[in-house]
């Protein structure tokens, strides 16, 4: 599915449930905070549904089993010359770090075949360039959906900060109606002021976390994937074929 239409879904169904929660499931008091709740009940979910689907999609970039371990057999096999072994432990695998591996390995045995490359410097060079084309096809899929998650918190604030001005305006024209000041509608208008902004807030702070906790954990795993794609370079350097690059 397509980014903008699986955000497209997250929001209708987000609205959808959000209106359902308000009218049938919230007390008084937060209904008093106006319809404007609904849209902050519906970025909270959509905060909440893509925190899970990041979860679950950076869970799956990990692939199979340790990585370390993956790594230290690839690197074996490496040593060995057994670029097939290799190639075959990645496709086990079935992480992010293993596709971009995979593609570089893919591509040296490709050259190693061919036999059209002159030296080994002209070699590396092509096999990195070919990992670092795969790392810009697999590192987008690994930040995708985390510019949502830092507009649904910028649009909390804003959209709590509205129902925060709405609320005030009606406590206002409660206080300046001539004679006794309005009490019901003046604590109505204070209260959906306080509503709203409690809810923008709250849609706004986990938005934050949960971008910084996924910006920080992909910036790490990408870290790893550079850190694994140049010990393997060197390593295919070092042992095919001729020995170290000169």
């Amino acid at each position: 599915m397509k980014q903008s239409v699986f955000i497209t879904v997250v929001l209708v169904l987000a609205l959808i449930i959000s209106f359902v929660i308000f009218e049938y499931m919230m007390p008084q008091y937060i209904k008093d905070g106006g319809y404007l709740v609904i849209g902050l009940i519906a970025m909270t979910i959509m905060v909440v549904t893509f925190v899970f689907e990041r979860m679950f999609s950076l869970r799956k970039a990990q692939g199979r089993g340790s990585l370390a371990v993956f790594l230290k057999n690839v690197t074996q096999e490496i040593n060995r010359g057994n670029i097939d072994a290799a190639i075959s432990s990645c496709d086990k695998q079935r992480g992010s770090c293993a596709n971009i591996l995979r593609t570089g390995l893919e591509r040296y045995k490709m050259l190693v075949q061919e036999g059209d490359i002159k030296g080994q410097k002209e070699m590396m060079a092509e096999v990195q360039r070919a990992i670092e084309e795969a790392m810009m096809l697999e590192v987008p899929l690994l930040e995708k959906n985390l510019v949502a998650l830092s507009t649904i918190a910028t649009i909390s604030v804003l959209w709590g900060l509205l129902g925060t001005v709405l609320g005030m305006i009606r406590a206002f024209q409660a206080m300046a109606r001539a004679g006794s000041p309005d009490a019901v509608q003046l604590a109505l208008g204070i209260s959906e002021a306080l509503v709203n902004t409690a809810g923008g807030l709250i849609g706004a702070i986990t938005g934050i976390l949960a971008y910084n906790f996924f910006t920080t954990k992909v910036d790490n795993f990408t870290y790893m994937i550079d850190e694994a794609s140049y010990s393997i370079v060197q390593s295919l350097a070092e042992k095919f074929p001729g020995g170290k690059s000169k």
